[in-house]
């Protein structure tokens, strides 16, 4: 569970996604993990990448960034009158060549995509990328699978990995769920949540939108008996390999 960015994190939350994953018969294994309890980790990454010459402070704001990728203003030394206010990590020339499990070998120009990216923020807070690949490494993770809006962080993840002597796991990006006119379902976007208390029904559209439609047999079925025929029938190749598919239930754009 991502708790770093404490003002973003709402009460309850977390309970509520677990107790979602138990309706529809997810279930984990060992401990629910925070990573609040593990900062000492993420700063000791921190300070080795530090040590190492792999980052660079930077003193400008997100205000002056207008969210497009960062330009390289601090790269060579804070301009006069700045002072280091988050720390980036410094980029390497040429594309990042990531495999992904879906969509085969990526080649990803990070510079253009976002640039020289941010490991501690301005208000101490460890960056998602850092804490992402420490968690990974000390939990042992050798498989990812997430939506394919992520896969620039993939690509920045492994330059973390790399400089920090990490294993990389193996990375599989499924399609986005959008709206008739492209927009990602997310909380962002006030998008509504699944409805944990129909469990087969969430199940039946999920497989479906990856691939994997159940049999008309099964239509009446339980998650319970859902998930045994996912298992026994999944294959990844069968996942459509789009960045974004529109959402079940709701025509294509």
């Amino acid at each position: 569970i991502d708790d770093l960015d404490t003002p973003r994190v709402r009460p309850g939350a977390d309970r509520a996604i677990l107790r979602a994953l138990e309706e529809l018969g997810l279930w984990w294994n060992g401990e629910v993990q925070y990573q609040s309890p593990w900062r000492d980790h993420y700063q000791e990454a921190y300070e080795r990448l530090r040590r190492d010459g792999r980052l660079f402070p930077c003193g400008c704001t997100r205000r002056e960034l207008a969210g497009g990728p960062y330009p390289g203003t601090c790269r060579d030394g804070l301009p006069a009158g700045r002072i280091g206010r988050s720390w980036r990590f410094r980029l390497p020339e040429g594309p990042i060549t990531i495999d992904d499990r879906i969509h085969g070998p990526r080649e990803l120009d990070l510079a253009d995509a976002c640039g020289d990216f941010v490991v501690l923020r301005a208000d101490g807070v460890h960056a998602y990328h850092l804490a992402t690949v420490i968690d990974d490494a000390r939990m042992g993770v050798t498989q990812v699978v997430r939506g394919a809006d992520l896969l620039m962080a993939s690509a920045c993840q492994g330059l973390l990995q790399e400089a920090l002597g990490l294993s990389r796991p193996d990375y599989a990006h499924l399609p986005l769920a959008v709206t008739p006119d492209g927009t990602k379902l997310s909380k962002r976007e006030q998008s509504p949540a699944i409805d944990p208390g129909q469990p087969a029904q969430v199940l039946r559209l999920a497989l479906d939108f990856l691939g994997h439609a159940p049999p008309q047999e099964l239509d009446a079925a339980p998650a319970s008996l859902l998930l045994e025929w996912a298992l026994e029938h999944w294959e990844l190749r069968r996942v459509p390999a789009v960045p974004s598919r529109p959402a079940p239930g709701q025509a294509g754009p």
